[in-house]
Order: structure tokens, then sequence, then C-alpha cells
């Protein structure tokens, strides 16, 4: 099981970063893959190049909201997979679900910016569907389950995802935690949760006026809600040298499990 199941960072940094890519990742399950974002443009095909991953092994995508470092990979997610079903070369549909603003928004990129002959894959083959605060889908042969994170700037939603051992793994966005959500994450096995800055560089980043988290209050969260493991992502990206080992540490300050702080490409077993 262990080898069958790994976790992706295709990106780990805020949206302003220059120095990595924007916060993406996908999710391995034997041989097909769940992909959540895309970061901000094209570079998610080299990024998805560079993890060895093939873009025809994904067959279900999630875009947690419509920001641009999260929604705009995914206008070209949707061109390759359209291409290559036009040569034979992609087996099965591809699902793509976000909420309301998610959809609406990427069906408006998408027309006006992509060739006829990927519109033409639009419902033959590339469907999009609206989502709403718990509904559940299924994803690389697994159970998720959305949620509204009650963001404060852009309607956004998170996730649930039910691994084929039947442990959780909650992803919360890029925003702070709302205790709205607390049954979707209480006692969850793994956290992912975003931590823009380090609690001490809180005066050079300003997470709070930007509506983010430090590592400091992720690891608080996390304990507090019973967590067993925490990956921090979304990060600035001055500091990439360091950042494993001063993240990691800040974090430990408030909670007692695993912590994680990937590197971009880095695979993680789930």
């Amino acid at each position: 099981m262990e080898r069958n199941l790994e976790l992706t960072m295709l990106g780990t940094g805020n949206a302003a970063v220059t120095k990595c890519y924007n916060t993406c990742f996908a999710i391995r399950n034997v041989n097909d893959y769940f992909l959540v974002d895309a970061g901000g443009g094209n570079g998610i095909l080299v990024q998805l190049e560079r993890a060895g991953i093939d873009y025809t092994s994904i067959h279900t995508m999630f875009v947690t909201h419509a920001h641009t470092d999260h929604i705009l990979g995914a206008i070209w997610i949707v061109r390759m997979i359209a291409q290559a079903m036009k040569k034979g070369k992609y087996n099965g549909i591809f699902d793509l679900y976000g909420n309301d603003k998610v959809i609406d928004s990427l069906e408006l990129f998408c027309r006006q910016t992509l060739p006829k002959s990927v519109l033409a894959y639009l419902e033959k083959g590339i469907y999009f569907h609206k989502v709403n605060d718990g509904d559940r889908f299924e994803a690389a042969h697994m159970e998720v389950q959305c949620f509204d994170i009650h963001s404060t700037k852009e309607k956004q939603y998170g996730f649930r995802l039910t691994l084929p051992d039947g442990r959780i793994l909650v992803c919360l966005g890029d925003e702070p935690y709302n205790d709205l959500n607390r049954t979707y994450v209480q006692g969850a096995d793994w956290l992912l949760c975003e931590a823009f800055c380090l609690y001490a560089d809180k005066d050079i980043f300003q997470p709070y006026e930007k509506h983010h988290s430090t590592a400091l209050d992720a690891g608080k969260l996390a304990e507090t809600l019973g967590v067993r493991k925490l990956l921090l992502y979304h990060t600035e990206d001055k500091n990439l040298s360091t950042r494993k080992e001063r993240y990691g540490a800040e974090a430990r300050q408030g909670f007692s499990g695993e912590i994680y702080v990937p590197d971009d490409l880095e695979k993680i077993q789930l």
C-alpha cells in the first residue's frame, strides 16, 4: 500500500513566489492521479514533467479557488488532455471539480483562450462539475468530500479525502482554519495547511493583514485538533535554503506530531 499511495508537491509557494512554483500537488493511488490546483500558468507542465507524472494519468482535478496562482494552470491541463484525447492517447474521461466561481471562471477562460479543437472536448470527454459545501465525489478510487472554508477574501473550498485504508487527509486550502469546519478536520491523519511565513517574520511578511497564518499558528492548530501529521505549504520564498529546518522548528513549538515542510517536487509516502 505504501508504495502505491504517494503525494507529490508540485509547488509549495504563495502567489508571488519566483524561486519555487505556486502551491499545487498530486496524489497517486496505484497508477491514477488526483491533481489539486495547478499554479499560475504553464509552469504546471514543467513541474509534472520534472516529477515524472504523465498528465494522461490524471483523471480527476480539484481547484480550490479562482485566484490566479491556483486556477490558471488548470487551463493548460485542460488543453493538454484535450489534445491527448484528439490523438487517442488518453484513456477514459477527465473530471474537474470546483465551486461555482471556479467553474464559471474556467469555462470563460477556456472558451476565450483555447482553440476550437480543444473546446470540442468540453462535455465530450472533459467535464466541469460545480460542487457545493459537503458534496462528495470520487478521485483516483478514493472518496473526496469538499467543504467551504468560509474565506474572508475569495470563495474557497478545501476537502477531506478518505485514503484506501480508511485514514483521513484534509486540505485546508490556503487561508486560516475556520472552526465551522471542525467536523471535517478533527483527528485527521494528515493535515495540509498554509504557513505564509514564520511567526518570527510576521512583521516582514504581514500574514495576518493578508488573511494568512504562520508556521507557529499551524502547529498550534494541528495540536488542538488532534491531527497526527502536519504538512506546511503556500509559503514565502525568501528563505528556501533554510525553510524546511526553520518552519519545522517553529511548528514544533506548538505541535507534538510529525511535521513535513516539503520542497517543490518532493514525494511523500502517505
